[in-house]
């Protein structure tokens, strides 16, 4: 395979969430404490389901279906200088596909209960994966040009619109 290699995907599900627009919408989980929403799975997935409910956070993989065209070099939302696409978190991508570490509240039937979700309303999900911190944190990190944009402001403006 090389790249250009075109890869099809089938979405298993859609958010549903107070996000209607992408104007002022939290940029990362982080920024959206308490904000609620369910994660809808096409009824064909529900036994994936099973046993999911005994984790506390979930890994959502989604298509960012609003996403602008990719630019390489952009200007990330806690940023002010152009930087490489590929060292931010911009929603604007080759491939649109956006990850979001959520905290599970309820299963119930093909339907998950989330918190923290920083995703609009009618994203299409591609896959679940459970949070697993032995897996997916990382204790010994560098944040690279983060380290001073960290603090600043921490919603969604026109930039990726």
């Amino acid at each position: 395979m090389t790249a250009g290699h075109i890869i099809q995907y089938r979405a298993i599900g859609l958010v549903r969430s107070p996000h209607k627009e992408l104007d002022g919408m939290p940029i990362q989980p982080s920024r959206a404490r308490g904000v609620r929403g369910t994660v809808e799975i096409d009824p064909h997935y529900e036994a994936g389901l099973k046993d999911l409910d005994g984790f506390s956070h979930v890994i959502l993989l989604c298509h960012m279906h609003r996403a602008k065209p990719h630019r390489l070099a952009v200007i990330p939302f806690l940023d002010t200088v152009e930087r490489g696409l590929f060292a931010t978190r911009a929603p604007s991508r080759p491939n649109p596909i956006g990850l979001s570490v959520v905290r599970l509240v309820a299963v119930d039937g093909p339907r998950l209960e989330v918190e923290d979700l920083d995703l609009l309303d009618g994203t299409p999900v591609l896959d679940i994966k459970p949070y697993v911190p032995e897996f997916d944190r990382q204790v010994e990190i560098r944040l690279g040009w983060l380290e001073e944009a960290r603090r600043r402001a921490a919603q969604s403006d026109d930039r990726f619109v």
